[in-house]
């Protein structure tokens, strides 16, 4: 891959050059041009652009589409496209050829700028190597189809590194639309001519996105190589699961108005991967790890189903599914039900679930702070904290840690001062891997504690 390819689309030279030359194409297009222009028609782009800044400020906000604020520079871009679209409309009459070609290159020029900051804000496509390959929809390096995994046992091939596989699930038990999913083998896994039981791990990532950004974006395929390198091949069956079914529908990996998603994981993807890559079935040996919409659905997927997984990792999530306010989730999540949020509210669940037997559970948080271990059968904290803020999230995992070690869940909070990205979200997965591996019974693995003072399990 060239360097040119892999330029960042975050940080470095890329966002400034297209900002400056935006603007520079921006201000072309509007001119000096004549009084009433700048008296009438300037004034009237320059408020369109405001009222659609503050409206989409709005809807972004009222909606609960995202836990952090945006940058004030993104809003202005957008305020900056409306002005001109408005330019390019009222100023084409009367104007010189020139004019018009910069009035008509400054609109995808400005939506460029839109899209490089949300990307910025959320990090969602740090280089342009990732966006071609979103782009593109090209297959990962070492991927192939069950087909393939077929004859790579069949022919004895013993690869290096991991495998990914893409796979089409069924959703005959919950009828949930979703995308194609992938599955991670270790090296391991090809050691024989049979799959050896090893130990299976979900991971689902947050509110918008894809199954494929966790071994990509998050870098969990090179993790668990490493890992695997480390440890004779061995690491967990990695399951990149789609709880979205598309990119920007929200479903918090609930069964709900959005789609049956958490029937989803539990009905068919667990038996498909049991069946069909020969994991363990035995719950002790099955992991759920989730960022943001994913960290909460890890939680609470474990939770309302010991039966299935028992060890958690959440990163960064919430107190709770969220979609706006309290009575906006439940709105448009559970059409206005209650006790149908309440069956996902990590508080209630415990309540009617617990208390727990064998189940542990590892909080990463991306906030500054001091790692804490709660050891199963510890004391209830007093009531739901304020989840707002810049401590937002080290105060939800500081009390939901402790909350679930008074229903005999053994944790720990695992602060770090990074961001709330993909990025950081896969540090969090490789620091938590050691000790989740080991918990699932990972050949060569070895047991190793909760951080902040935990025994060896």
């Amino acid at each position: 891959m060239s360097h040119a390819v892999n330029v960042s689309l975050v940080h470095g030279w890329v966002p400034v050059v297209l900002q400056a030359l935006t603007l520079a194409v921006v201000l072309a297009a509007i001119g000096w041009r004549s009084r009433t222009w700048r008296l009438r028609w300037l004034p009237v782009a320059a408020a369109a652009g405001v009222a659609v800044a503050l409206a989409c400020h709005w809807i972004v906000t009222d909606q609960g589409l995202a836990d952090d604020p945006a940058p004030v520079l993104l809003w202005a871009w957008v305020g900056v496209t409306a002005l001109a679209v408005v330019v390019a409309v009222v100023g084409w009459p009367r104007t010189r050829w020139w004019r018009r070609v910069a009035s008509v290159l400054a609109i995808p020029l400005c939506v460029a700028c839109v899209a490089v900051l949300v990307d910025a804000w959320t990090g969602y496509l740090p280089t342009l190597t990732d966006a071609l390959g979103r782009v593109t929809g090209a297959p990962l390096p070492t991927q192939t189809d069950e087909a393939g995994v077929r004859d790579m046992l069949q022919r004895h091939v013993h690869p290096a590194a991991g495998t990914l596989v893409s796979v089409r699930i069924g959703a005959d038990a919950s009828g949930f639309r979703h995308r194609d999913e992938l599955v991670y083998l270790p090296p391991a896994y090809f050691a024989g001519d049979t799959p050896p039981g090893l130990p299976a791990v979900v991971m689902a990532g947050g509110e918008f996105g894809h199954p494929v950004d966790w071994p990509t974006l998050g870098g969990a395929r090179h993790t668990a190589d490493a890992f695997a390198a480390a440890h004779g091949g061995n690491a967990p069956v990695l399951v990149f699961v789609d709880t979205s079914g598309e990119f920007d529908d929200d479903t918090e990996c609930v069964n709900g108005v959005r789609g049956n998603a958490a029937y989803h994981l539990t009905k068919d993807v667990v038996p498909f991967v049991e069946t069909h890559f020969g994991t363990s079935t035995d719950p002790s040996r099955w992991g759920f790890v989730g960022w943001s919409a994913g960290g909460t659905c890890a939680l609470v997927t474990t939770l309302t189903h010991p039966e299935l997984f028992s060890s958690f990792v959440d990163v960064d999530g919430d107190l709770g599914p969220t979609a706006g306010s309290h009575q906006q989730t439940v709105a448009r999540l559970f059409g206005g039900d209650e006790s149908a949020f309440a069956a996902f509210d990590p508080a209630t669940v415990m309540a009617t679930h617990g208390p727990y037997t064998g189940v542990a559970g590892w909080f990463a948080v991306s906030t500054a702070g001091t790692t804490s271990y709660h050891p199963a059968g510890g004391v209830a904290p007093s009531g739901p904290p304020d989840a707002g803020g810049p401590d937002g999230r080290l105060a939800v995992a500081s009390y939901l840690c402790p909350l679930a070690s008074s229903y005999g869940i053994a944790c720990s909070v695992v602060p770090a001062a990074d961001g709330h990205d993909f990025g950081a979200a896969g540090r969090a997965f490789a620091a938590a891997l050691p000790w989740l591996a080991g918990r699932l019974g990972t050949p060569s693995a070895p047991a190793v504690p909760l951080p902040g003072g935990a025994p060896a399990a």
